[in-house]
């Protein structure tokens, strides 16, 4: 399994989130309701764990203003050109 420190992408992610949560004097449940999550959900996302969907995270950066930085934020392998050409699918092996 991941832990946060193997993406430290999603650990700034976290903190910003936190901090812009408090900041506009909203509580967890308040910021879980408005993004749709249960609130131990929404607490995962605070402690940048990796597992959380990337939508979610999408959702809470819009609703805070933030949703463009969002792409600063992430791997820059996620949106490498190159590499996504280059990948290939594997066949899945026919069963006789």
């Amino acid at each position: 399994m991941f832990s946060n420190t193997d993406f430290p992408e999603i650990s700034l992610l976290a903190s910003r989130l936190r901090m812009r949560r408090i900041a506009r004097g909203d509580r967890q449940s308040d910021m879980a309701a408005r993004i749709g999550v249960s609130i131990p959900t929404y607490r995962k996302m605070e402690q940048g764990d990796p597992a959380t969907p990337l939508g979610y995270w999408v959702k809470a950066m819009r609703l805070l203003g933030n949703a463009e930085n969002l792409a600063d934020t992430l791997p820059v392998s996620l949106f490498d050109e190159d590499e996504l050409q280059n990948r290939r699918r594997v066949r899945r092996r026919v069963k006789s």
